[in-house]
């Protein structure tokens, strides 16, 4: 396989895997293509290559900017905004999982919270409900701790974790 079908397919595959996480599948191919570049790439280039609207190439370049993992760099004598992305794989598993958990985990546990909160706790149909949702705030804080380590840690630290958690 050459490198411009392996980088293709990279790409593609790289955007069909994100719908399976709940991610956007443009702005994942946006992400791989920008990884899978040794030079910046313009919003023009981002268009080009993909065969997307600048609108669409915008909205996602915005987003992964958001997301803090890619970046803008300027190339000397060109007024277009160029786009890199950061290559650190540990940094980007870290900060995906930052924005993961403040987009999914923190919002699910202030909902639970909130659903414990009833005002006719006496019955025992509601302390039966009360229970289930601190059992799901139980595993819910657990999963937010153990994200929380994940983006305290280096890479060191958690492989050997897992590591042990598999022995």
């Amino acid at each position: 396989m050459k490198l411009t079908e392996a980088k293709e397919k990279y790409i593609q595959t790289w955007g069909t895997f994100a719908t399976n996480w709940g991610i956007n599948r443009t702005m994942a191919q946006v992400h791989a293509l920008l990884l899978a570049n040794g030079k910046p790439l313009s919003t023009d280039d981002v268009m080009e290559q993909l065969e997307i609207s600048r609108g669409n190439a915008n909205m996602n370049l915005r987003s992964l900017m958001d997301w803090g993992i890619i970046r803008k760099e300027l190339v000397k004598g060109d007024r277009k905004e160029y786009f890199v992305a950061e290559k650190d794989v540990w940094f980007l598993f870290k900060q995906i999982t930052k924005e993961r958990r403040k987009r999914e985990i923190e919002p699910v546990i202030a909902f639970l919270d909130d659903l414990k909160n009833i005002e006719d706790k006496d019955s025992q149909e509601a302390k039966e409900f009360i229970k289930l949702m601190e059992d799901f705030s139980s595993v819910t804080g657990k999963i937010n701790n153990i994200m929380d380590l994940a983006i305290k840690s280096d890479d060191h630290w958690l492989v050997g974790k897992i590591t042990n958690l598999l022995k």
